[in-house]
């Protein structure tokens, strides 16, 4: 069997995640478990980091195809897309080197 990916999810995720409607919380853990098996998602300026679309708002996370990790960061309409492209891009090293440690 392959290995998989493992999932994680930043603090910030974490909090955001609480404070979701149910339907989003359940499309969620479905990505989540389709993101374990195969890694997809719209590619953001860099490889490794991706979204996916659910209605109005994109999940978006970081994968280091190295570990088989992904790391959720953000859960947000399509209008805050920019301001987290500028906060990854910017925090990049950081996320990354988190993304690197963990497993």
């Amino acid at each position: 069997m392959l290995m998989g990916y493992k999932i994680y999810a930043t603090e910030t995720f974490k909090t955001l995640y609480s404070s979701l409607e149910k339907d989003e919380q359940r499309w969620i853990d479905k990505i989540k478990k389709n993101l374990e098996e195969y890694p997809t998602g719209k590619i953001l300026k860099y490889s490794w980091f991706r979204e996916k679309k659910y209605e109005n708002k994109r999940l978006y996370y970081l994968i280091d195809e190295e570990k088989k990790n992904i790391l959720f960061v953000s859960f947000a309409s399509k209008k805050e897309q920019q301001k987290i492209i500028d906060f990854v891009t910017l925090n990049m090293k950081e996320l990354l080197k988190y993304l690197k440690s963990l497993g």
